[in-house]
């Protein structure tokens, strides 16, 4: 088929990837690029993962390099942390993050302080991943964001994707990190499409740890975000233009470290501050990201006080109409934005 005079033909540069198959792509080139890597907790293997994330990998690579273990976090993240120690790349995943309060003796005792004390000599280049947050009717022991728990750990990378290349490009670069990395995803992400650019469908693609995103410039108010909730920041954003109020929507990414530096120049221009999550407002990202400012230049260029939206300050409740009123909505966005700019 040839062209028309003046007519170019090309594929198109960005094609709709849910962050389930990213997450998938991700771990499958990963194994591929380095036969340390592995990956091992509950059904990852024969099942396909319990949110299909490891679809078609055990059959790829086999037993060696996809391993189903027994229900017990304590166990196989012993292993897995051990394992790193002796430069294997291990993938742990946790069917749940609220699970790995099983593990948290290996995660923080384990990896994160003989990493650190050692000043990296024993290196634990490790991953700990899995749906993080709140879901959709799974009640208290389901629902826990674990940001400020593991973000409050010195010796812990601590990551938070939301969109396709988010999920792929962090997780491609923790398992390359001689750190140990701690991906919190959200599982009401997991089959939800995000337009992928040609660049992150390249192998060799990495989202930097440590460096925030601004998914959307704007004047007025600046929103910072992580995971889900950042949808939610667009979708305020959008409502609020209707309105005349330009919002410089900020993904973070990365929980520690954070890119402070990045938040500090957008309230510099903005002038406001809102902080979104739907963990719990005491000691959260939120307020980490409020004391920084405060702490720094930036907070000479503050108009009004910086304003958090949080998740309800209880343990998730399983009725549906209570848990859409502990988990930060649009409107609590939009009334916030509103109160901090006074309007």
């Amino acid at each position: 088929l040839q062209p028309r005079r003046g007519i170019r033909l090309s594929a198109p540069a960005a094609i709709q990837v849910t962050v389930r198959d990213a997450l998938n792509q991700a771990l499958d080139e990963e194994l591929e690029r380095d036969e340390r890597v592995f990956l091992l907790g509950e059904e990852v293997a024969q099942y396909d993962g319990a949110y299909k994330i490891s679809r078609g990998l055990w059959k790829k690579y086999g037993d060696k390099r996809v391993i189903d273990t027994p229900i017990s976090e304590m166990g196989f993240t012993g292993i897995a942390v051990g394992a790193a120690m002796v430069w294997l790349r291990p993938v742990c995943e946790f069917m749940t993050f609220n699970f790995s309060m099983q593990a948290i003796d290996q995660v923080i005792n384990s990896a994160a302080k003989t990493c650190y004390m050692s000043a990296g000599s024993i290196a634990v280049p490790i991953v700990f991943r899995g749906p993080n947050g709140a879901s959709a009717g799974v009640a208290a022991q389901h629902s826990q964001c674990f940001a400020a728990w593991y973000g409050h750990c010195p010796g812990l990378k601590v990551v938070s994707p939301w969109s396709s290349e988010d999920a792929k490009g962090l997780l491609k670069a923790s398992i390359r990190d001689d750190n140990p990395v701690v991906m919190l995803e959200n599982e009401l992400l997991y089959g939800v499409p995000f337009e992928m650019s040609e660049q992150a469908q390249s192998k060799d693609f990495i989202v930097p740890i440590g460096k925030a995103k601004i998914e959307k410039q704007g004047t007025h108010v600046t929103l910072v975000s992580h995971s889900r909730p950042v949808g939610h920041c667009l979708e305020a954003a959008a409502v609020l233009a209707k309105e005349g109020i330009e919002c410089e929507v900020i993904n973070l990414r990365t929980i520690r470290p954070m890119d402070i530096e990045t938040v500090e120049a957008s309230v510099v221009k903005t002038n406001h501050l809102v902080t979104v999550e739907g963990g719990w407002p005491q000691f959260g990202v939120g307020a980490e990201i409020c004391a920084r400012i405060m702490e720094g230049p930036a907070f000479n260029y503050l108009d009004a006080p910086a304003v958090r939206v949080t998740g309800a300050d209880v343990p998730m409740p399983y009725a549906k109409i209570l848990e859409d009123n502990c988990i930060p909505q649009v409107k609590d966005i939009i009334f916030a934005v509103k109160k901090t700019l006074n309007i």
